[in-house]
């Protein structure tokens, strides 16, 4: 049975609560700051002309920086835009973003964390022997190691095409639980998932196992109840909230953690595009209609090095570092292939999981299939995505029928004819939101994980996904795609013109600032 109805509240009522709520107090703090930092700015612009000149000269400098600076040229057009038009107040506020010292401490905590696990993450040597001796299907695996990611090769894998097939399988894991159970999710919200999840999760914690939750504080915003991780503590859980909002204006709070990970005892781990809501298990039925997202079992020797990545991103708000070896496992499980985990964070200067999309498209043969909700990509990957179908690669990308983000859809649609007239071909999910993120290659090569075609997961939040290289699990998602395909109606030059002249030029609008938002 579902979960009953909530008792419908008045408006009056439902509207003075959000309006006392932490979170609008916190979002008109920031907005306050914002204003108040503009006003003293323009303020000193209009009365004070030897200021302005500075700041007109600082202008020019910025603008200076930003073109030397070694990032991405989307990025450094978005910032020149602003500092061009408003050279003031554009300064002043790339500034702002670039020197500010919590984000600073979060790059060393990064950086100390990295070189901890650098030390004892597992590494197989002989499964980088046999992966360096590859020819051509293995070459990013080379890459991963450097980035403290080696490859595995004791480790099986089960793809899941939907939630509701894996959430059995995580409540099982769970419910079979001795030691610890380790969780991690962009989105929390109430409902008959999370309810069998946490009724397993409080048994387990009351039995005396280690059991941990994160779930991120915007991704959770209009989810889960303010304060509702009190609630997950009473229960004996030991919960976190990552980044929760402050009043304090800080740009770190732009840079989510879009993880999706469950590891049970250090020898079966779960990731994927799921959250823990009820529309990833089609539990409900929303106005996107049916809710594709796919998910990967890890069993073995690979679920020590996600174990690792779960609690680097657990010790970030740890004044004492917790030890990573008492939870390592060393589990291993007969299979063939290889099988590598990886995380990408924004605070360095790697962008991790667009290394490997990157590589995929530079180096297939015959075809590369793509699964993915948004549709927000760099210069760097649409003219990959271009050349890859420009020299005889069966490109395709399977994007969703209903999308559940009416600005990324906008956004998304602007690629359209570019993307159609290299080559590249596209499909809409027709049942409804296709929320999976996975890339598939000549049967060869498949990623599967969190991470979206967009800025948000290729520059802004921390991510996490698993590489397979000739693996058993390949060919379970290529029956996927091919039963998905099925499912699809084609996106063509006539779907772009359908959308009008006035939102392909608000998609237009909205694309130039897509890197920062």
């Amino acid at each position: 049975m579902g979960r009953p109805k909530a008792v419908q509240k008045s408006f009056w009522g439902t509207l003075g609560k959000l309006l006392l709520s932490k979170t609008t107090i916190v979002i008109l703090a920031l907005v306050a700051q914002a204003v108040l930092l503009i006003w003293l700015v323009i303020d000193l612009s209009q009365y004070a002309a030897y200021v302005y000149a500075g700041f007109l000269v600082l202008s020019a400098l910025v603008i200076l920086c930003i073109v030397n600076r070694d990032d991405n040229p989307d990025f450094r057009l978005v910032w020149m835009v602003p500092v061009a038009a408003l050279p003031v107040v554009g300064a002043v506020i790339y500034l702002f973003v670039r020197l500010q010292l919590g984000t600073r401490l979060i790059r060393r905590r990064i950086a100390a964390s990295d070189a901890a696990a650098a030390e004892v993450r597992p590494r197989d040597e002989s499964a980088v022997a046999a992966v360096r001796a590859l020819a051509g299907g293995a070459d990013v695996t080379g890459y991963l190691e450097k980035r403290g990611f080696p490859a595995y090769i004791n480790t099986d894998c089960t793809y899941y095409r939907l939630g509701d097939e894996m959430f059995p399988d995580i409540l099982r894991a769970v419910e079979g639980a001795r030691e610890f159970i380790f969780l991690e999710y962009f989105i929390l919200e109430e409902g008959e998932m999370w309810d069998a999840l946490f009724a397993l999760l409080r048994e387990k914690a009351a039995e005396g196992l280690d059991v941990r939750l994160m779930y991120d504080a915007v991704g959770s915003l209009s989810k889960a109840p303010p304060g509702y991780y009190k609630v997950i503590r009473a229960a004996g859980i030991r919960c976190k909230v990552f980044s929760p909002m402050s009043p304090i204006l800080s740009t770190h709070q732009n840079n989510r953690d879009h993880r999706k990970v469950c590891i049970v005892d250090g020898t079966v781990a779960f990731t994927g595009g799921i959250n823990i809501a009820d529309e990833y298990i089609n539990a409900v039925t929303r106005k996107c209609g049916h809710w594709k997202d796919c998910g990967l079992r890890v069993t073995g020797e690979a679920v020590d090095s996600m174990t690792v990545s779960y609690l680097q991103m657990w010790n970030l708000t740890e004044r004492r570092q917790e030890a990573f070896e008492p939870f390592l496992k060393k589990y291993f499980v007969p299979s063939g292939g290889f099988v590598v985990p990886y995380t990408d964070q924004p605070f360095d200067a790697y962008n991790v999981c667009r290394a490997v999309y990157l590589d995929i498209l530079n180096t297939a043969r015959s075809y590369v299939y793509i699964m993915t909700p948004y549709l927000v990509i760099d210069s760097e990957l649409k003219s990959a995505l271009v050349y890859a179908a420009q020299r005889g690669v069966d490109v395709r990308i399977l994007l969703p029928g209903q999308c559940d983000e009416p600005i990324a859809k906008t956004i998304g649609i602007t690629y359209y004819r570019e993307l159609l007239s290299g080559g590249v071909k596209l499909y809409a999910y027709a049942p409804g939101m296709l929320h999976s993120k996975v890339f598939l290659s000549d049967d060869e090569k498949a990623v599967v994980g969190t991470v979206n075609l967009d800025y948000r997961s290729l520059f802004l939040t921390f991510e996490n996904a698993v590489y397979l290289c000739r693996h058993p699990a390949v060919g379970t998602v290529r029956a996927d795609f091919e039963e998905t395909f099925g499912l699809c109606r084609p996106i063509t030059e006539a779907t772009y013109k359908s959308y009008g002249v006035f939102k392909r030029i608000a998609g237009r609008i909205m694309r130039l600032f897509a890197p920062l938002v």
